[in-house]
């Protein structure tokens, strides 16, 4: 069960699967599609959108020139664009015979390995303190906690449970999923120095720039943007904000691992420290953050989207010592069993 400010409960993920078949070679993307609260579209639009875009593609062109073509990715909503995204990179890397880290530019010894974080969801006192100490006890010491979805004195005292807990020996930051006010932001910054935060993540609603730039020159606490990022032009504002804001890049948002890789590069060459992150999703979309990861070289990583997961159909990602570690075969690295899958439509060359 998972649970923040601005989801609600959600008890399952509803992912939808493309699979490309070239001859021998079968690659495979992957999107979450309920996330409404996050982008507003519901899952019929998005499937809809989907069998209409695939349906009208050309599928007997090169994978490469269906990633090159802009017309195709103006058409695409971001989840939409994100699922044909990895397919046809998970295609291209396979044919080659390498790692999708290895095709985007990784160095060709880097493990298919990196360190990430573990969100603690809105939960009982007991089970919230019981998760943390699960993580810790694999090794995953980097903690972020959802807060705003109830009496900030609750979201204090659990920050306090855990310091009080664990002191120093964990990393520890807190994502509001933009549910505070802006009249009470600057003040419950305020409140939370005391917890040695590394970040604050989206404290409030997207959407006011200038009030978040403002909000950042008072905090205490540096703020990372996480719902405020869905394109280009918002990566372009942050860097102007010259450090002050930091971004949360995540391929759901900003339309698959092309558009995200571009964003990463302004960013670097910004100077801005950056998360490479995700929804809770499967072992595909997931995958496919790891690699991305190891390619761009994030400040901070958010890849605890597949662990724990029940009835995935990927599988060949290991979650351990505060690492997601994947293999180095080509592509994605992942065994995929479609039986799993229900199918919903054919695409002829």
């Amino acid at each position: 069960m998972l649970y923040t400010a601005s989801s609600g409960p959600v008890v399952g993920l509803d992912t939808l699967y493309l699979s490309l078949r070239e001859g021998d070679v079968v690659a495979t993307g992957e999107v979450r599609i309920n996330i409404a609260y996050l982008n507003g579209l519901q899952p019929d639009a998005v499937l809809v959108e989907a069998l209409s875009l695939f349906d009208r593609i050309d599928w007997s062109r090169n994978a490469a020139d269906l990633l090159a073509d802009e017309a195709i990715w103006a058409e695409a909503s971001a989840p939409v664009g994100m699922l044909l995204d990895i397919a046809l990179h998970d295609l291209l890397a396979r044919r080659q015979d390498v790692p999708l880290a290895r095709w985007l530019g990784a160095p060709a010894a880097m493990r298919i390995s990196h360190p990430t974080n573990q969100t603690l969801f809105i939960s009982t006192p007991e089970q919230f303190l019981a998760q943390a100490e699960n993580y810790i006890r694999r090794g995953f010491c980097d903690l972020k906690v959802r807060v705003g979805a109830g009496n900030f004195e609750d979201d204090l005292r659990r920050l306090s449970q855990l310091r009080q807990r664990f002191g120093q020996t964990i990393k520890l930051a807190v994502d509001a999923n933009g549910a505070w006010s802006h009249d009470d932001a600057e003040e419950k910054l305020a409140q939370l120095a005391q917890f040695d935060l590394a970040y604050v993540e989206q404290p409030v609603p997207a959407g006011n720039f200038d009030f978040m730039l403002e909000l950042a020159r008072k905090s205490p606490v540096p703020l990372m943007l996480d719902e405020s990022v869905s394109d280009l032009r918002d990566v372009e504002a942050v860097v102007r904000a010259s450090g002050r804001l930091w971004a949360h890049l995540k391929l759901v948002k900003l339309g698959g691992i092309a558009p995200t890789l571009k964003a990463a590069a302004v960013l670097r060459r910004g100077n801005i420290p950056f998360m490479l992150g995700q929804m809770n999703e499967g072992a595909v979309a997931t995958a496919a953050a790891l690699h991305l990861a190891c390619a761009a070289g994030p400040s901070f990583a958010e890849l605890y989207g597949a662990d724990g997961l029940a009835d995935d159909p990927a599988c060949g990602l290991v979650y351990a010592e505060g690492r997601v570690t994947g293999t180095r075969a080509p592509g994605l690295g992942l065994t995929i069993d479609l039986s799993k899958t229900s199918l919903l439509k054919e695409f002829a060359r």
